[in-house]
């Protein structure tokens, strides 16, 4: 555009191809797959169960990040909800890292704290971040709901997450914009259900 300079034309074009993903966004499957994952998120909380995120990188601060909208408040005031991050782990992180394989971080990490009827959420833009498909892989043999976010292709995740949420994009910071898009929303509505208990 003109009278822009070069980094105010890469802002705006960045702006512009992330609300053009979003406007993808609104007619995928993702938005479906999401609030069955919300709703899995709810029954499993109201059963007594917990929420596990779990990713690498950026994905790893955002699971940090939906973790603590679960554990703390979202919108409103209500009882915690029992989610954890498992990268937020650092002692086991290294130590599973350094003794096995950081293949195992999140795994060893499910076969520990994850108990049936719990909600995995795996989080990889690839879809192929070994560590986080073994750990959705032990996940579901333990008899957890499995969750992944990811981007269109999906990779490895689509195919051993129960539920898949594949944002339409392949370019890395944009899918993490729109998982953390859903996975806000996601916190938002299941943090509706919760707001009569105390």
């Amino acid at each position: 555009m003109a009278g822009l300079t070069e980094a105010e034309s890469l802002l705006h074009d960045r702006v512009a191809t992330s609300i053009a993903g979003q406007q993808r966004l609104l007619d995928s499957a993702a938005i479906r797959v999401t609030a069955e994952a919300a709703r899995r998120v709810v029954d499993s909380l109201r059963s007594g169960g917990k929420v596990l995120f779990f990713g690498n990188g950026g994905s790893s601060t955002d699971a940090g990040h939906l973790a603590a909208e679960l554990l703390g408040r979202f919108y409103a005031d209500r009882r915690p909800l029992a989610a954890l991050a498992l990268a937020d782990h650092t002692a086991a992180m290294t130590a599973i890292g350094n003794d096995y394989s950081y293949d195992e971080v999140f795994s060893r990490q499910v076969r520990a704290l994850g108990s049936r009827g719990d909600v995995a959420i795996g989080l990889s833009s690839s879809g192929n971040s070994s560590n986080v498909v073994r750990a959705v892989t032990e996940a579901a043999a333990l008899g957890l709901v499995t969750v992944g976010f990811t981007g269109a292709a999906g990779g490895k995740l689509a195919e051993v997450a129960e539920l898949c949420v594949r944002v339409p994009s392949d370019d890395t910071p944009r899918v993490q914009e729109m998982c953390m898009l859903l996975g806000h929303t996601l916190c938002e509505i299941v943090e509706r259900e919760f707001l009569t208990e105390s």
